[in-house]
């Protein structure tokens, strides 16, 4: 994979996104087919505020301190900005990527569509609480549609605000540009609209129907076949009301002329389980199903590929930490992250690490979302294993997943004292390192803007 210097960059991210989760048949798979896939590709967390540090920020979570949000040190956006590039981000109603964890730095046009943290205790409390609104745009999904809210007929979530938003700014900024889109509707509540209910199913599913495979499926607690049965095929329908979104962003960049000298880069911010390890969601696990996800990258130099059997894949394992070093050497823009680009051989990659924050039990809630509200986990992954090691209980767990893709055998037994055994936990101690000389830290004094956002949303 190469690129020469291009002038316009749009990183597309969706929450909840696991790595089968595509369809086959949509705007994402022509893409991968003129693009770069990474068949490996993996989140360094089981859920938002443990992963997008590593995708827009410089560092990965709790390298700069014990709670989430991004890094002191500049982030994609600032270094960007810096350099000239003009910048926007939109982010479809998730909590944890708004400016109170400093994901606006660096965009010169950004909008979460979160309630504001004013005066308002029920502001403070949805804003502190990202999966709310959906719940609440769930529940009023039935009156929306019965009054023609706007969109309500399409959809119940902030997509087409997103959306509007993104090809606003297509259509009126200059390049050179960034734009960074994040999409909510393939997290949990899963609501798309039926017409992609009916594409991926063929049949109609009402709201009530919607309503009543999650009652039933209560997140976190046993389901019947047939609601899980149902909450995937949502899921999946959700997948292709994105896939129709990005379409019409990328169209977007065609009305402009840019779109063949872009680079387009798609991924999940993490994985969504469904029974494979006993829940649903997205809790404290570090499983393939909740950190390996899709990754595409499309550059100018990338030429159209005759079949989707001739794409140019990347077989060896990458991280999203990746992602921030890869925009700014496609766009020609100097940077000081440490992870390496994507662009070239990628072959000599260390294991991806990730981690997840465990409480007394696995659907404890609130979900740990700062160090010392748990029990650390850290995995380490190459192309085929999977290390999981427990840092509190000393628990570790080795799965081959050529034999076992869905990581239900623990081998470490097997290959205890192996070389590639070793080179895992070594991966993991060294991330563990990290974290326990910056990440548990005590003596990081925080601006008092940044405390009083922190009070406010109930996290200090």
């Amino acid at each position: 994979m190469s690129a020469n210097d291009t002038a316009v960059t749009v990183l597309f991210t969706v929450d909840s996104l696991r790595s089968d989760a595509l369809p086959t048949d949509g705007v994402v798979s022509a893409l991968g087919e003129r693009g770069t896939v990474f068949e490996h590709a993996f989140a360094q967390g089981n859920w938002t505020p443990f992963s997008f540090p590593s995708i827009l920020g410089a560092e990965q979570v709790f390298n700069d301190s014990g709670d989430i949000g991004v890094a002191d040190a500049p982030t994609l956006a600032e270094t960007l900005s810096d350099a000239g590039v003009s910048t926007a981000g939109f982010n479809g109603a998730n909590g944890f990527l708004t400016e109170h964890w400093g994901y606006d730095r660096g965009f010169d046009d950004f909008e979460s569509f979160t309630s504001g943290t004013g005066d308002s205790l029920y502001s403070k409390y949805l804003t502190a609480h990202p999966t709310v609104q959906a719940w609440l745009q769930v529940a009023a999904s039935p009156i929306r549609r019965l009054f023609g809210k706007r969109g309500g007929a399409r959809n119940v979530s902030r997509m087409l605000d997103v959306e509007h938003r993104a090809i606003d700014f297509v259509e009126e900024a200059e390049p050179p540009f960034f734009l960074w889109v994040h999409y909510m509707d393939v997290h949990t509540p899963y609501v798309p609209a039926p017409k992609f209910v009916r594409d991926e199913t063929g049949t109609k599913v009402g709201s009530l129907k919607m309503l009543r495979a999650h009652a039933r499926a209560g997140l976190g607690r046993e389901v019947s076949d047939d609601s899980l049965a149902d909450l995937e095929s949502l899921y999946r329908a959700a997948s292709r009301q994105v896939d129709a979104s990005v379409g019409r962003v990328l169209s977007a960049l065609d009305r402009r002329g840019v779109r063949d000298d872009a680079c387009i880069v798609l991924t999940g911010d993490h994985g969504e389980e469904f029974m494979e390890h006993g829940h649903l969601a997205h809790y404290p696990k570090l499983y393939e199903e909740l950190v390996h996800v899709p990754l595409i990258v499309r550059t100018p130099d990338d030429g159209p590929k005759s079949k989707r059997g001739n794409e140019d894949t990347v077989e060896c394992a990458v991280g999203l930490d990746s992602i921030p070093a890869t925009i700014c050497d496609t766009m020609g823009v100097e940077h000081d992250f440490s992870s390496g680009s994507l662009l070239g051989d990628a072959s000599d990659r260390v294991p991806v690490t990730s981690v997840a924050v465990r409480g007394t039990h696995v659907t404890q809630q609130p979900i740990p979302r700062r160090l010392k509200d748990g029990e650390l986990l850290v995995s380490a992954r190459t192309a085929d294993w999977s290390y999981i090691y427990h840092t509190e209980s000393g628990n570790r767990e080795l799965y081959d997943r050529r034999r076992d893709p869905t990581e239900q055998e623990n081998s470490w037994d097997e290959h205890e004292g192996s070389e590639f055994a070793g080179r895992l936990h070594d991966a993991v101690e060294n991330r563990i390192d990290d974290i326990e000389t910056d990440g548990r830290s005590e003596s990081v004094e925080l601006p008092s803007d940044v405390t009083n956002r922190l009070e406010a949303l109930g996290y200090q």
